[in-house]
């Protein structure tokens, strides 16, 4: 009613990440996460999740003002070749003061639209981007239904208030073929 979204027990926009981990445990990998050119995201990830017989792996986008990702960035470490940038040990207390903005959880099981349609229910929209990528769309629950072809299907969770935005970005991308970041 209040207009957020609760998943997993973590309410974006309020749970922070060090609640998180009281709720989950402290089994996951913290990093920036940036191509070269990109002032990329801070990021927590589960790659072992059960939420009872279900499991897959989690991914917590975190929110931080740009200039504070930045900053954290400038004193990362990057990790070999990869786009992942370790945070340095005293900007640890920073990110687990940051609020979770987005889920992504990519469950262990394929998905369909027809199993998607009668646990959520029709969606708002339906977008294809690219052949691979169907997006069933529901922005009352703040959820992006992300069917692929290859069965790396993801739900990601978004704040509903910024999901019009979100969807925009998407029909760029269809417009645009690239593929979009939350």
């Amino acid at each position: 009613p209040d207009g957020s979204t609760q998943v997993f027990g973590i309410t974006l926009g309020h749970t922070t990440l060090g609640e998180v981990v009281e709720l989950h445990g402290d089994d996951l990998k913290l990093g920036i996460i940036a191509a070269p050119q990109e002032s990329g995201s801070l990021e927590a990830y589960y790659s072992h999740y059960s939420a009872g017989p279900i499991t897959g792996k989690l991914l917590l986008v975190l929110q931080l003002p740009p200039a504070e990702l930045a900053a954290l960035r400038e004193r990362a470490f990057q990790e070999g070749g990869t786009r992942r940038h370790r945070l340095h040990p005293d900007d640890l207390e920073i990110a687990y003061q940051a609020p979770v903005s987005v889920i992504n959880f990519l469950p262990s099981f394929n998905l369909d639209e027809e199993t998607a349609r009668a646990r959520f229910g029709t969606p708002a929209d339906t977008l294809q981007v690219r052949e691979q990528q169907r997006h069933l769309l529901y922005p009352d629950k703040g959820l992006d239904l992300i069917l692929m072809s290859d069965g790396k299907d993801v739900l990601q969770y978004l704040l509903p208030a910024r999901f019009g935005q979100h969807r925009d970005r998407l029909l760029q991308s269809v417009n645009s073929d690239t593929s979009p970041r939350p």
